[in-house]
């Protein structure tokens, strides 16, 4: 099947959009319904990212799955492959099932201008994702890393030491966190550029290719030709 596009195929394959995220929920949707992954219609390219789905929760979205890599891998294989790492083997939680679908955000962050931080305040909340990497000062031989997107500290309300300190608690660190460990820190920073599209939008999507498929193929009948239905799902 090939999906219908939303923002159009013209643009920056390095910069997310929502077609990635149909994208995302057609192989979720499939691979949940037995039916064959989707074709992608945007174009190919090489880069890392992360895949997250948020359930709604209230008037807010709380995170249900989000795993991705930061080594840049292609885009048509990676995204397939993190849609379903981040939905269903994600270790913190259950893994998703078809009846939730439809109370779920995607968003996909595609990654670039990695580099090395002089410091660990050297980044900007809001702009800045961030990879720490420190030897864990009560386990010899230990070597810690971790990761936070560039929107989850200002999603979170953190400054800049309180998203370095849960980094360092997301690391797997569960000691006294000092000024010494801070320092010890060595830090990436990196931006990202993310989409996000919630099932409503997918079906409402989908509907619409439905509607033109079913126009293509009335007017194949019309002038005798022979026209292919594209299967919605739904």
């Amino acid at each position: 099947m090939v999906l219908p596009t939303i923002e159009g195929c013209g643009s920056d394959p390095n910069i997310a959009t929502k077609d990635h995220c149909l994208f995302c929920f057609d192989v979720l949707h499939s691979h949940l319904t037995g039916n064959p992954s989707p074709e992608p219609n945007f174009a190919d390219s090489r880069c890392a990212l992360f895949v997250t789905w948020n359930t709604r929760s209230g008037s807010h979205w709380k995170l249900r799955g989000c795993i991705g890599t930061l080594e840049p891998k292609q885009l048509y294989s990676a995204l397939h492959d993190y849609t379903l790492n981040s939905s269903l083997r994600d270790h913190r939680f259950s893994p998703i099932k078809l009846k939730e679908l439809p109370s779920l955000q995607c968003k996909v962050s595609l990654l670039a201008r990695f580099e090395k931080a002089s410091g660990w305040q050297d980044w900007s909340v809001g702009t800045h994702g961030i990879i720490i990497h420190f030897a864990d000062p009560e386990q010899r031989g230990v070597r810690r890393t971790a990761t936070f997107l560039p929107d989850v500290a200002p999603e979170q309300g953190w400054d800049r030491q309180q998203a370095v300190d849960a980094l360092i608690r997301k690391a797997g660190y569960s000691g006294a966190i000092t000024p010494a460990l801070r320092d010890s820190l060595s830090l990436e920073r990196y931006q990202s550029t993310i989409a996000a599209l919630t099932y409503d939008e997918y079906t409402a999507a989908m509907a619409g290719a439905g509607a033109g498929a079913d126009a293509m193929e009335a007017a194949g009948a019309a002038s005798g030709s022979r026209a292919v239905r594209l299967q919605v799902a739904a």
